[in-house]
């Protein structure tokens, strides 16, 4: 008898071209990963640019058309996009309401709203039932709201309702949860 030998033991002893396989099949698993992920962008931005249409100027169409034929766009659209001015945050007033039993919760979300640049005019208690944190607009003020949700990290915006405490003039931020 052999003094190495074991006969009590079991298992499967893979033959060698498998385990290659396997070892070359992480290998491509992990570098697709690595090759696909998304790096999301570093600053979100709303604002848009107006097209090449808007412009009127065939230099400006040609280099225009030039640049986009780079980046493929899901549908062409006849319309010209609407250009929308830069958000002024200082000029723009955020009301933030506290739908939570966290006490002080508006205030501390109040002052990174100023932090962020934007005229933070008052902090409350909300009372009523929101479904999410929510920035709502007034008629004409979506574009501000949008980048309000975006510099918050807010995945909801609505138009305000007139008929309740919403401001008429100012973005009104209701919170549900503290912001992340």
């Amino acid at each position: 008898m052999r003094p190495f030998a074991r006969t009590d033991q079991r298992g499967a002893v893979l033959p060698s071209p498998v385990v290659i396989l396997s070892v070359v099949a992480v290998a491509l698993a992990a570098l697709t990963f690595v090759l696909t992920r998304h790096d999301g962008a570093k600053e979100r931005d709303i604002t848009t640019v107006a097209s090449s249409h808007a412009s009127g100027s065939p230099k400006a169409n040609a280099s225009a058309s030039a640049g986009s034929s780079a980046r493929p766009s899901k549908a062409p659209s006849a319309k010209p996009k609407k250009k929308h001015k830069a958000i002024q945050r200082s000029q723009v007033g955020v009301v933030v309401f506290n739908d939570t039993s966290i006490t002080g919760l508006a205030g501390s979300v109040g002052q990174k709203v100023s932090h962020l640049g934007w005229h933070f005019v008052a902090a409350d208690n909300w009372v009523g039932t929101v479904p999410a944190t929510t920035v709502y607009f007034p008629k004409g003020m979506r574009p501000a709201a949008r980048q309000l949700a975006l510099d918050l990290g807010v995945q909801r915006i609505m138009p305000a309702d007139p008929a309740s405490n919403m401001s008429s003039s100012s973005l009104t931020l209701i919170l549900t949860g503290p912001l992340s």
